[in-house]
């Protein structure tokens, strides 16, 4: 029963992945809005009603740990979010670099997930992933929204 927790959730986790290359790819042949950086972790923000469940409520720990993690991961991610104005327009750079960090932080949560899995119950971990991944996301589209300004100001 743990093992189908577990593999569903990941064979879920790598067609999402697969979805973020896909767009993050043609995202680089649009122009950049503010919009467009600020809606993403305000949809996922949602999530968070899933610790009305006792379920997938996690310790004060739990969470600074998820927190610490996805603020590291998020580094790499602003490390490859460049920007570059095209035709009075701004656009994000294709990055190779951007793909392979994706694919590494995938095995990274996969093996980390199946190991503590054995440890920690399957719906504190699916919440400690969820505080990881908003960990994550938030300040990379902060980073993002800030040099997007920066390159509106001094294009405009």
């Amino acid at each position: 029963m743990v093992e189908m927790q577990i593999l569903i959730p990941s064979i879920f986790a790598v067609l999402m992945s697969i979805g973020v290359l896909f767009i993050r790819m043609k995202a680089s042949h649009k122009p950049v809005s503010a919009k467009k950086i600020i809606l993403p972790p305000l949809f996922m923000s949602t999530g968070a009603l899933m610790f009305v469940s006792p379920y997938f409520r996690v310790t004060g720990m739990e969470i600074i740990e998820a927190s610490v993690v996805g603020l590291l991961f998020s580094i790499l991610l602003i490390k490859t979010s460049k920007f570059e104005v095209r035709d009075n327009n701004v656009y994000l750079k294709r990055s190779k670099a951007f793909a392979v960090i994706l694919i590494a932080l995938l095995i990274v949560r996969i093996v980390a997930k199946s190991i503590l899995s054995q440890q920690i119950d399957v719906g504190q971990l699916s919440g400690m992933f969820w505080i990881l991944a908003f960990g994550m996301i938030v300040p990379w589209r902060i980073a993002m929204l800030v040099q997007y300004k920066k390159l509106m100001v001094t294009t405009m």
